[in-house]
C-alpha cells in the first residue's frame, strides 16, 4: 500500500479513541504507537481493546510499531518539585511536579501545575497523567493475544539491542494471518 500524492500533500488529521479506531478494516500497513501510549491505558480491558482495533485496521503482514518507557516504576517519588522557572512574554511561569508510585498496580502518576502570574493575577494550569508499565513479556504475551507476532525488541531509535536498562523498549509486531 503506497499513499497517493494527494495524500502526502493534504493529510487528513481524525481524532479518535484508540479502543475502537474509526477507519475501514485492513486499511493500513504500518500502525505505530509511540511515547509510550500504550502505557497510558491503565486497565487491562483498554489495552486489550486497543490492540484488538489496531488488529482489524491493519493489514495482513502489517507491521505494529510500539515504543514503551521502560524504567517509570523506578522513578522517585517527590511532591510539588520545582522543575522549571522563567520568564515568557511578560509572564512569570513556574512548573511544579509531583510523582507518586503504585508499585504494587505498576501505576506511576505524574502530577504537574503550571503557574502562571502576570502582576497581580496568577492562573494555574493543572495536568495529570498516569502510567502503566507493562514487561516486555508481558506486552508480547498481550500482542499474541491479539493476533500478533513479535518479531523484534530493540533498546534504542537506532536498532540496537534490547535489554531492561535500555532508554526505550520498541516492539515490532506483524500482523498473523
Amino acid at each position: 500500500m503506497s499513499p497517493s500524492k494527494a495524500a502526502i500533500r493534504n493529510p487528513r488529521f481524525v481524532r479518535g479513541d484508540i479502543r475502537s479506531q474509526p477507519f475501514e478494516t485492513r486499511s493500513f500497513a504500518t500502525v505505530i504507537a509511540p511515547y509510550g501510549i500504550l502505557q497510558s491505558l491503565t486497565r487491562s480491558r483498554d489495552l486489550t481493546a486497543s490492540l484488538a482495533s489496531v488488529a482489524r485496521v491493519l493489514a495482513p503482514g502489517g507491521t505494529f510499531g510500539i515504543d514503551l518507557v521502560p524504567d517509570v516504576p523506578h522513578w522517585s517519588e517527590y511532591e510539588r518539585r520545582v522543575g522549571l522557572r522563567g520568564r515568557v512574554r511578560g509572564a512569570q511561569l513556574t512548573l511544579i511536579e509531583s510523582v507518586r508510585q503504585d508499585r504494587a498496580r505498576r501505576l506511576t502518576t505524574f502530577e504537574q501545575t503550571y503557574v502562571e502570574r502576570r502582576g497581580s493575577r496568577t492562573r494555574e494550569h493543572h495536568f495529570e497523567l498516569v502510567f502503566r508499565t507493562l514487561t516486555v513479556p508481558q506486552m508480547t504475551r498481550q500482542l499474541a493475544r491479539a493476533g500478533f507476532r513479535v518479531d523484534a525488541v530493540l533498546g534504542d531509535y537506532r536498532g540496537r539491542p534490547w535489554d531492561e536498562r535500555a532508554d526505550v523498549w520498541i516492539l515490532m509486531a506483524h500482523r498473523r494471518d
